[in-house]
């Protein structure tokens, strides 16, 4: 009780700070505008209506990686309750817009309530799950606490602590011990996020070491036809030489542009195909295009509208969900999110299409991955400009290496593939009671 009454003050006391800063960007990006009423537990009534079946299931993936792991637990979960209702949330729009294009299972899309305490109420009573499925790991004290009230089973799926997450909880302990206690069973991705959920008080017949159902998805979708696609709406045919850098941020932009400047001093054909991580960053990349020479950029907003890309070297990727098929058409890939201390970004999109991938030294939130590249061969860190732009350079000089290295990191991504049936299978589990 002391517990959720300090939450729940500390809740409010942020209340004005928070409103402050979403009601800017509301304003300024016109971001959190769409479903704001779904953030208050208010329902549509045509997507109440179309929840029908049983079991009825919730799905929460926060945004577009969750979104990615969630998809083929969905999908097992409607294989074993075919006359099941899923209902899938996500905590951001650009989750919902890719939720909506992948997730084919799914009976309900919606955005996830704000973590108040009439807010879940009411959304949960309207949706009446009989199970909460979380997708990685993002605790809601409040609607964990009413689920658990009504009865609702939670499952946790996917389940990861990232090193700054971990020490977060682990600062907290007291805290999330109550909270943790209210989930019945939790999948995780290794042996270091069950050993730190153990920590964190979470009882280890409950913790379950499945993997990572992100494989499953990303190795079912890396197709040729995904691959036809963007290569020909972007005027890119095999052969072509293109150097992809995929979420980066502030910071790692400006560290691109000067390497792929020097870069076209040797590989003058090379184009280059950067997809900065928050599209609302899209103008202050083209302005660092142009301070570093380049004028002969073309967007993706640009191109999806019918303009032909035709001769430009720089597309800027600035439309949401084009990152995994872009990876597609890469010769080498920059991961970012790594050179400045973001915590790294999902390198086994780009490994699933068989690409060298290159990173920064910040990867705490993704080591593992890091790691399991590395070991093959198809991944290597780079710790500033100089070694970005040899680790290109070496990759466009020696395409037989590159293809080898490239061809070991999608094997292991395929090699990785039943996770997802097996957090699934934890659900079922659940769900009729046969643990």
């Amino acid at each position: 009780m002391v517990r959720k009454v300090l939450y729940n003050m500390l809740l409010w006391l942020a209340v004005p700070f928070v409103a402050l800063h979403y009601g800017a960007k509301m304003i300024g990006a016109g971001k959190y505008r769409k479903g704001l009423g779904q953030r208050f537990g208010i329902l549509p009534s045509e997507v109440l209506a179309g929840m029908s079946g049983s079991p009825r299931i919730w799905v929460h993936a926060v945004s577009v990686g969750e979104v990615t792991a969630a998809a083929p637990v969905i999908a097992s979960l409607k294989d074993q309750f075919p006359d099941a209702c899923i209902v899938l949330s996500t905590g951001t729009e650009t989750g919902q817009e890719m939720a909506r294009r992948i997730v084919t299972a799914a009976a309900a899309f919606i955005l996830y309530p704000l973590d108040i305490s009439f807010v879940v109420r009411k959304a949960i009573d309207r949706i009446r799950p009989d199970l909460f499925l979380l997708l990685e790991t993002e605790l809601w004290p409040n609607f964990i606490r009413y689920c658990r009230l009504t009865g609702v089973k939670i499952v946790m799926a996917n389940g990861r602590l990232s090193p700054r997450s971990f020490r977060r909880y682990a600062l907290t302990r007291f805290f999330w011990k109550g909270i943790l206690d209210a989930i019945e069973e939790v999948g995780v991705i290794s042996e270091t996020d069950a050993e730190r959920f153990r920590f964190l008080g979470v009882p280890a017949d409950r913790v379950h070491v499945f993997g990572n159902a992100k494989y499953d998805s990303l190795a079912a979708q890396a197709s040729p036809s995904l691959h036809e696609e963007i290569g020909a709406r972007l005027n890119i045919v095999p052969g072509d030489r293109v150097l992809v850098a995929g979420s980066t941020h502030e910071g790692e932009e400006e560290v691109v542009f000067g390497v792929y400047r020097q870069l076209l001093a040797t590989h003058a054909d090379c184009m280059l195909i950067i997809v900065p991580r928050h599209i609302e960053r899209t103008q202050a990349v083209l302005a660092l295009a142009s301070q570093n020479g380049f004028v002969d950029t073309v967007t993706m907003t640009e191109i999806n509208r019918g303009r032909k890309r035709d001769g430009e070297r720089i597309i800027v990727v600035d439309v949401i969900g084009e990152l995994f098929r872009v990876y597609s058409l890469a010769s080498v890939v920059f991961c970012g999110g790594s050179l400045v201390p973001k915590g790294g970004q999902n390198v086994i999109e780009a490994a699933a299409w068989g690409k060298v991938v290159l990173y920064g030294p910040f990867m705490d939130d993704f080591w593992e991955e890091r790691e399991l590249l590395e070991g093959a061969g198809a991944g290597m860190t780079v710790r500033d400009a100089d070694e970005l732009l040899k680790a290109i350079r070496n990759a466009l000089d020696d395409p037989a290496s590159r293809d080898r290295r490239g061809a070991r990191g999608r094997r292991l991504v395929a090699a990785n593939m039943g996770a997802a049936g097996k957090h699934a299978s934890l659900v079922g589990k659940v769900l009729t009671g046969k643990r």
